[in-house]
């Protein structure tokens, strides 16, 4: 009897770490699969209407700054504020770019007070960069979008297209389903892209990280049925 129960126990004993790990990883799966159904729904209570959303904004180098500069002219600056913009280490011209507009939102006198930062983050990969180097920089670039997305916890992601955003939206989609916080991100696809999305945008829309996404031509739209056509922003 003794012997019989030494065993059962044993058994229990060797089978509950298999038996745990299936409950997390059922646990797990179950919050991802709420989190993609509620992905893109109203946030309802949750959000006040006028109460002011944290807002991270992803530029990009060349022409995505200068999208996404034409893009938040029309925003509502009381709305999403404070503001923090990031852009990739090796790209100053963006920053400069996004503090001459915030110097003149700061002159006018109905957006006096609203407050904005500038970061940095580390790209996961460079022009011409080897694969095998790459993977230590991308190992560095998560760990850093961590960091600041630890520091921001922002309410609102916009971005559209850099592939800087990529880590920053993949956290930022871990944290809802580990109810960190709620990031409602905004992708905007590039005017440049008419037939086919970028990488960026194909995987946030493949993977449904996206809450929202929106395209500038109908024929993405067609191709892309998720997707919100809004005409051209430029």
């Amino acid at each position: 009897m003794e012997k019989n129960s030494s065993f059962c126990f044993s058994n229990l004993s060797s089978n509950l770490p298999i038996t745990c790990l299936i409950t997390f990883i059922t646990i797990f799966l179950h919050r991802v699969l709420n989190v993609i159904y509620r992905t893109g729904k109203p946030l309802g209570k949750r959000v006040s209407p006028q109460r002011p959303l944290s807002t991270l904004i992803v530029l990009g180098s060349g022409g995505h700054t200068a999208e996404m500069i034409n893009l938040l002219l029309v925003l509502r600056k009381e709305r999403f504020t404070p503001r923090f913009y990031i852009a990739a280490a090796t790209d100053n011209m963006s920053l400069q770019k996004a503090l001459v507009l915030e110097n003149s939102l700061a002159d006018s006198s109905e957006t006096k007070g609203l407050s904005a930062e500038f970061m940095q983050i580390y790209r996961s990969r460079e022009v011409g960069q080897s694969y095998v180097t790459s993977v230590w920089t991308t190992l560095v670039a998560m760990a850093h979008a961590l960091w600041l997305m630890i520091k921001i916890r922002p309410q609102v992601v916009l971005c559209n297209g850099p592939g800087t955003c990529i880590p920053l939206c993949v956290i930022a989609f871990f944290f809802k389903v580990v109810g960190i916080r709620w990031s409602s991100i905004f992708y905007v696809e590039s005017i440049a892209r008419v037939k086919r999305l970028s990488l960026s945008g194909l995987l946030l829309y493949k993977l449904r990280i996206a809450d929202q996404f929106f395209v500038q031509w109908p024929q993405l739209q067609r191709k892309y049925p998720r997707a919100h056509y809004v005409g051209c922003l430029m």
